[in-house]
């Protein structure tokens, strides 16, 4: 998905351009079908404790290695002998097509299913938040550095431009790890390490680069704009200038760039969770359930396909949605649109 820098500019965007972008939006079954599967997995995340405690009959953070349940009559033990010939080790129970341990349960004895919908919730509100705090940073930075212009943009840009030369992975990897023991220090304020506000800081921090670069080139048009002109000649303050006739043009931007930067969140969220420096045990996400899943993956690859698919789906469906916003609040599509 991308962001057309060079689209002309104009006034704030009328309640009447939004009703024709949301009318497109409902047209376009794509983006209708893609708004339906997060929904859908964003309700059953949030059903998870009514899941866990009403159909699943578990907990989904305590080890039940020397648990059983009851299959079709008979007890089944939770952790079973090895499938190898000479049966050593145990390897935890497959998919029953039970409530209890619906896709099985993974190395500690814990009901996948349960712990699936556990760990969404986390990853996507880690991703959610991130986006939102990126966004929010994005716009303070894009916005500085395109309306005044001069040192302030040359010192901002060139920022941006060292914080873009670091891969983004190495660069929260390198972040997490400064944090993961000590927590983060923001004043008179301490975040313990396992606390959940620090992989979305970390995750917000390092794709600002990325948003605040078509924020920054939407706003140096809209500097030279005519009505933003006019209202420098009428002696209209800067920050009224900025609230009233910027910020509304920028909007639909971060509309656009808002799906694109949770579904890189997510991906980002369940590398460092994968790699121990996102959510932190017992916590669960997807992250972390695909770490479980790596030393089960040739006798229970579900612990680690399950969440590897939520992730899959929630991405694909992100940038399905993104794709769809950026088409109906184009400007040029509403103009051909309405003739």
């Amino acid at each position: 998905m991308t962001t057309d820098l060079h689209t002309p500019a104009s006034p704030a965007p009328s309640v009447s351009l939004w009703r024709q972008a949301a009318r497109t939006l409902l047209a376009d079954k794509g983006s209708m079908t893609a708004l339906a599967v997060l929904c859908i997995m964003v309700l059953a995340c949030l059903l998870a404790p009514l899941y866990a405690h009403y159909v699943a009959h578990t907990d989904a953070f305590a080890s039940n290695v020397a648990g059983s349940i009851v299959l079709n009559g008979h007890e089944v033990d939770i952790m079973q002998p090895n499938d190898n010939p000479l049966h050593l080790g145990l390897s935890p129970i497959g998919p029953t097509g039970h409530t209890a341990y619906l896709l099985g349960a993974d190395s500690q004895g814990r009901d996948i299913a349960a712990r699936l919908l556990y760990g969404g919730r986390n990853s996507l509100m880690i991703s959610a938040c991130a986006a939102v705090l990126c966004l929010f940073l994005s716009t303070l930075v894009g916005v500085t550095a395109g309306y005044f212009g001069g040192i302030t943009d040359s010192i901002l840009s060139r920022l941006m431009d060292i914080m873009w030369a670091v891969p983004v992975y190495l660069f929260a990897i390198s972040l997490s790890i400064i944090t993961v023991r000590h927590g983060l220090q923001i004043g008179p304020f301490t975040i313990e390490a396992d606390n959940l506000l620090i992989p979305i800081i970390i995750i917000a921090l390092v794709y600002v680069p990325y948003a605040a670069r078509p924020v920054r080139g939407r706003v140096m048009v809209l500097r030279q704009a005519e009505f933003v002109t006019a209202a420098r000649c009428l002696g209209v303050p800067q920050w009224r200038v900025l609230l009233f006739d910027i910020l509304p043009n920028v909007l639909i931007t971060l509309v656009v760039l808002g799906p694109l930067l949770m579904a890189l969140s997510l991906l980002a969220e369940s590398a460092l969770s994968f790699l121990s420096l996102g959510v932190q045990a017992p916590a669960a996400s997807w992250g972390t359930m695909i770490q479980d899943g790596e030393g089960l993956i040739y006798s229970r690859p579900v612990v680690a396909i399950a969440p590897g698919l939520a992730i899959v789906f929630v991405v694909l469906a992100l940038n399905i949605l993104g794709d769809g916003l950026r088409d109906a609040l184009d400007i040029r599509n509403a103009t051909r649109r309405s003739r």
